[in-house]
């Protein structure tokens, strides 16, 4: 049978379709949250005004707040553009059983996926540049070989770093992968921020290093066409890196899932926490591990904690006391909430806990959730009030604090 026969008959051709299907997909993204007739009406008079303000940035004189902008800030941000984004590939979960035998076919997806994305990538830079232009040429006094030894610099760091930091995606997983892509994007972006700040003046260092970074580039290609056993990471990746614009839209509308963990980050054995083993304490040692190891509650512990630490820190001395016994009880009316959704949950209800074993629990859960807020926010009240003798008296005052509260609030909220 010909090739012709199929639907796609070359590895070049099935890319194609699915680099088509990736512009709709984006574009279709984009529509659901911009309508493009209004946003005509945008573009075009802000693309006429734009016109107008930089062309009278090259032949009339620069706007004075950019005598206020230290040259630093520029290569920064193009770092921290460099740093961000990533590779698609255009794989899909089907190429695993569909392709399995045309290994060539997979190669050639991901070889010309990483050629796109690192057009893409040098294509950003160069608009970047295109704007920035006047102001590094008549603001900075950068030469011609300056503007030029710079840009490629930028582009061929930029093409470096999405290709080890793919390699360090595609390969780990968890507190490995930050660890890995420091040496991976975080030094090489500090390289170039450094190498953009000090040889600006000097062209030819700059096309040098440039040179060193393409060669970087070269050697990460080669390592991802040779790399294997990672598919299933390139497709999770892969449609990671085409969701972003989704999840930009997205983010002010749906909640981020929660990671799936395998083993708690916290009490990885589940020990036992309290020394009673009655009922409720077991009971309220699952309410103490469950606000620990979920990241919202405890992520909103953190920071009404925070909050209320400088809140304290900065009222007068008279008011301390006061502003205290305020957020202390806003907090264990959060805390009583906790637990109420806590032991309501239908999971709970399973369990044959009476009203008085939930209430007896529950009593026990507030003093020992409450007396880390309480005692922190002692020692901003009692050090400054009361000097060295604060040092001494703020850890008794605040667990005594955290305790009469909690159980204030615990006979007034748990119904027995």
């Amino acid at each position: 049978m010909s090739r012709n026969s199929f639907a796609f008959p070359t590895a070049g051709s099935l890319f194609r379709r699915r680099l088509a299907s990736h512009f709709r997909e984006q574009t279709n993204i984009i529509r659901t949250a911009v309508d493009w007739t209004v946003l005509l009406y945008i573009i075009i008079p802000g693309g006429l005004l734009g016109g107008r303000f930089y062309y009278g940035f090259w032949k009339g004189e620069l706007p004075a707040w950019f005598s206020h902008i230290p040259y630093i800030l520029v290569p920064s941000l193009l770092a921290v553009l460099l740093a961000t984004g990533g590779i698609v590939l255009l794989l899909q979960e089907g190429d695993l059983l569909f392709l399995r035998q045309r290994q060539s076919w997979i190669r050639t997806i991901i070889r010309r996926g990483m050629l796109y994305s690192l057009t893409v990538t040098a294509l950003k830079v160069v608009v970047i540049f295109g704007v920035l232009l006047p102001f590094l040429i008549r603001g900075y006094g950068l030469s011609a070989a300056g503007v030029y030894g710079l840009l490629a610099l930028t582009i061929t760091c930029g093409s470096a770093v999405k290709l080890l930091g793919h390699l360090v995606k595609v390969q780990r997983q968890g507190f490995r992968r930050r660890l890995w892509l420091i040496p991976a994007v975080a030094l090489p972006c500090g390289i170039y921020l450094r190498l953009a700040l000090f040889w600006k003046d000097s062209p030819a260092l700059l096309f040098i290093a440039a040179a060193v970074y393409a060669a970087v580039t070269v050697w990460a290609f080669s390592v991802r066409l040779r790399l294997r056993g990672t598919f299933m990471n390139d497709v999770r990746e892969d449609y990671r890196q085409r969701m972003k614009i989704a999840a930009i839209l997205l983010r002010r509308v749906l909640d981020k899932p929660r990671p799936t963990r395998y083993k708690p980050w916290i009490f990885r054995k589940s020990q036992p926490l309290l020394a009673s083993k009655e009922s409720e304490g077991r009971f309220a040692a699952a309410a103490i591990k469950a606000m620990l190891r979920n990241p919202a509650h405890f992520k909103l512990y953190l920071s009404f904690t925070g909050v209320a630490l400088v809140a304290i820190f900065i009222v007068p001395v008279v008011l301390k006391w006061l502003l205290y016994v305020v957020l202390t009880s806003l907090m264990a009316y959060w805390l009583s909430s906790f637990w109420l959704l806590f032991s309501g949950d239908e999971y709970i209800g399973i369990l044959p806990f009476t009203k008085v074993q939930k209430a007896d629990a529950g009593t026990k859960v507030m003093p020992i959730l409450l007396m880390p807020f309480a005692v922190l926010c002692s020692a901003l009240v009692c050090i400054p009030a009361y000097g060295w003798w604060g040092v001494l008296i703020f850890i008794p005052v605040g667990a005594a604090a955290g305790i009469w509260i909690g159980r204030i609030f615990s006979a007034f909220k748990f119904a027995r």
